[in-house]
């Protein structure tokens, strides 16, 4: 849940299954976006550098990468256009990636018009619900990133303690549990306060430049790197890298969370 578009192209894709929002696709300049049953853009991929993140959430979303800039498996639940998947194949190719997604509309037009990697060793998408999915993972994923929206409102069964708990199960013991969330939504502070209950306090909120969506952190244990100074350092050699804005990250994450002088705490 992000922008909407400027005067786009706009073509529809009819869902195949039932209840499920329309897919819808927009093409403005050389920004083509994906929209679930709404003007909401839900994801977006600049055709001429597509592993690039257009939507500064999506960017935020990979500020985990501070604390583990190396994860070996990756989980995404939410496919949407791509974004991740094809972020991850250009930066970080040896990581195994699995979306999944519960919508095989969004699936097949991703396949189609969204320039995905090639599935394989490396990238595998699921059509299946990410809440159930989870769960057959054991401390075996390093980074799970959430970005599900039905067209409406962020999906219910991905806010839950429940599905809280099988994801802080599913990851390695320094994974990281990362979600996109819209700060305006009603129900925002009481999604927190469930994570924060899960996850034993380890929670960090990363508002986006832009849009009020919120990339919440979440810690399977503690970190080891808490000290502004160090993280400011690590966010300039991965900016180098991966070519997002880390030190601006960390400058809102110290702005958002309450901490010492010259410690995050967490």
């Amino acid at each position: 849940m992000a922008r909407r578009a400027l005067h786009p192209f706009r073509r529809r894709v009819r869902a195949a299954v039932e209840d499920m929002p329309e897919v819808e696709i927009s093409e403005a300049g050389n920004i083509r976006s994906l929209h679930l049953g709404s003007e909401t853009i839900q994801s977006s991929m600049d055709m001429d550098e597509p592993a690039e993140l257009v939507l500064s959430y999506s960017r935020a979303m990979m500020a985990f990468l501070l604390w583990n800039d190396d994860p070996r498996h990756i989980l995404q639940i939410g496919l949407g256009g791509g974004s991740f998947a094809r972020f991850i194949d250009e930066y970080l190719p040896e990581a195994v990636s699995v979306a999944v997604d519960i919508n095989p509309q969004v699936i097949a037009v991703a396949r189609a018009f969204f320039k995905l990697p090639p599935e394989g060793d490396f990238f595998e998408i699921i059509e299946a619900d990410g809440a159930d999915y989870v769960k057959i993972f054991r401390g075996s994923t390093d980074a799970i990133l959430v970005d599900g929206f039905d067209g409406l409102q962020i999906v219910d069964e991905l806010t839950t303690e429940d599905f809280f708990e099988d994801c802080k199960r599913a990851l390695s013991p320094n994974g990281v549990f990362v979600t996109n969330w819209w700060s305006g939504d009603k129900r925002y502070h009481s999604f927190v306060e469930r994570l924060l209950s899960v996850f034993e306090g380890r929670v960090l909120e990363l508002p986006s430049a832009s849009h009020g969506n919120v990339a919440v952190l979440a810690f399977r244990q503690s970190p080891t790197l808490t000290q502004w100074e160090a993280l400011k350092e690590r966010a300039d050699r991965l900016e180098c890298r991966f070519g997002l804005e880390f030190g601006e990250f960390v400058n809102r994450l110290k702005q958002n969370n309450q901490g010492s002088a010259g410690h995050l705490l967490i």
